[in-house]
């Protein structure tokens, strides 16, 4: 491990190949930053992932509750595309 901003310790990158692995350190990084935006981006993009892997109901299970940490906002591009996601996933 490794010193992150203010001291916080940061997990090893993952291996270039690992996408998974990246975006989940990602999700990780965002919740711990409390950046909403940058969370369901994360996860839209790990259960797309896991969607083209067949692991469909993961990929729900990770952006359901990502999702309705939204309150307003709805109109924006990035909550329709999740919604979308979660339709497709369902």
């Amino acid at each position: 491990m490794r010193d992150g901003p203010e001291g916080e310790a940061t997990s090893p990158s993952p291996r270039p190949t690992d996408p998974e692995a990246w975006f989940r350190q990602a999700l990780d990084i965002a919740r711990r930053q409390q950046a909403k935006s940058l969370g369901l981006r994360a996860a839209m993009s790990l259960s797309r992932l896991w969607q083209q892997q067949g692991k469909c109901t993961d990929a729900y299970q990770l952006l359901a509750p990502i999702n309705d940490w939204f309150i307003e906002g709805f109109d924006t591009a990035d909550l329709q595309d999740a919604k979308a996601l979660l339709d497709a996933l369902a």
